[in-house]
Formats: C-alpha cells, sequence, structure tokens
C-alpha cells in the first residue's frame, strides 16, 4: 500500500472522524461562549465596575507622547504603541471558565441521563465477582459473559439470570 492509500486509511478512521467533528462542535461552542462573555457578560460587568468593557483596558510600554492619552486599544495601537492588554486577557480568562463551566454542566448531565438509562434499561457491565467469559454449550468457543447469542455459531445463549453462577 502507497502512501496515499495509508493516508487514505489514517483520515478514514473512526476515531479521527469523531475528533475532527468534536473540533468543530467545539469552535463553534468556543465562538458562543466568547459572544457570551463580550456581548452579554462583560457589558454589565463593565458597567458595574465603572468601565463599560474590559477588551479597552491596557498599559502603554513605549510613549511617544505621553502627555496624550489614549482611550482605546484601537487608538494606542492606530498610534504605533507597544501595549501590554491586560482586559483581553481577562476576557479570555472568564471566556475559559464559562466553556469550562459550561463543559462541566453538560457532561454532568449526560453522566446522569446514562445512570437513569441503566435504571431503567438494565446495566450491561460486568457486576462485582462476575468471570470475565464462559462457554458456548453448543460449540464450546469462549465467549463473554454476559452475552446472549454466540458470535461462533449464532446460538441464542441462556441469558446471566437463567444461568447458575459459575465457580471460579
Amino acid at each position: 500500500m502507497g502512501f496515499i492509500g495509508d493516508f487514505k486509511k489514517f483520515a478514514m478512521r473512526g476515531n479521527l472522524m469523531d475528533m475532527a467533528v468534536g473540533f468543530t462542535v467545539g469552535a463553534a461552542f468556543t465562538s458562543v461562549a466568547k459572544s457570551l462573555v463580550s456581548d452579554i457578560i462583560m457589558p454589565p460587568l463593565g458597567f458595574v465596575l465603572g468601565r463599560s468593557d474590559f477588551s479597552d483596558l491596557f498599559f502603554v510600554l513605549n510613549t511617544k507622547t505621553p502627555e496624550q492619552p489614549y482611550d482605546t486599544l484601537a487608538q494606542a495601537q492606530a498610534a504605533g504603541l507597544t501595549t501590554i492588554n491586560y482586559g483581553l486577557f481577562i476576557n479570555n480568562i472568564i471566556s475559559f471558565l464559562l466553556v469550562a463551566l459550561a463543559m462541566f454542566l453538560i457532561i454532568r448531565m449526560v453522566s446522569q441521563v446514562d445512570k437513569s438509562l441503566e435504571d431503567v434499561f438494565g446495566n450491561d457491565k460486568p457486576q462485582p465477582g462476575d468471570p470475565d467469559s464462559k462457554k458456548c454449550p453448543f460449540c464450546l468457543s469462549t465467549v463473554p459473559y454476559r452475552a446472549t447469542r454466540c458470535p461462533a455459531c449464532t446460538s441464542e445463549l441462556p441469558s446471566v439470570n437463567e444461568q447458575p453462577t459459575p465457580t471460579t
């Protein structure tokens, strides 16, 4: 298999496609979170603190004309000054914290839904004390202990509740 074939095999793997979808959703989620911070949260917070927006908080490192104040970051940068933009850094920290909080809440919600579905539909995970595998009584191949059908001969197997618990 040549370079193109190897690349195609790599690019079409399930994990890579899932990761690409995750990055795309993450980028969209990040833009929503940044909009939430800059358009919804920061204006009232800036109003309470006496500033309309944190993005205009900066230090000027090199002043060409020290007596001329610059009210906005855009004015200072247009004048060619070197600035430390700590207001933008504050906005990015708040954005990061909101994204982390939102992800925590989503993961927690999914975990609770998963747990409630396990309660309704049963738990397929091995219980403590369950063996890892069992023998199919028809073809004698080894199958997972909680399997209900043999992958080798497709015979229906008795469910875990119908079988006596094997001793190990």
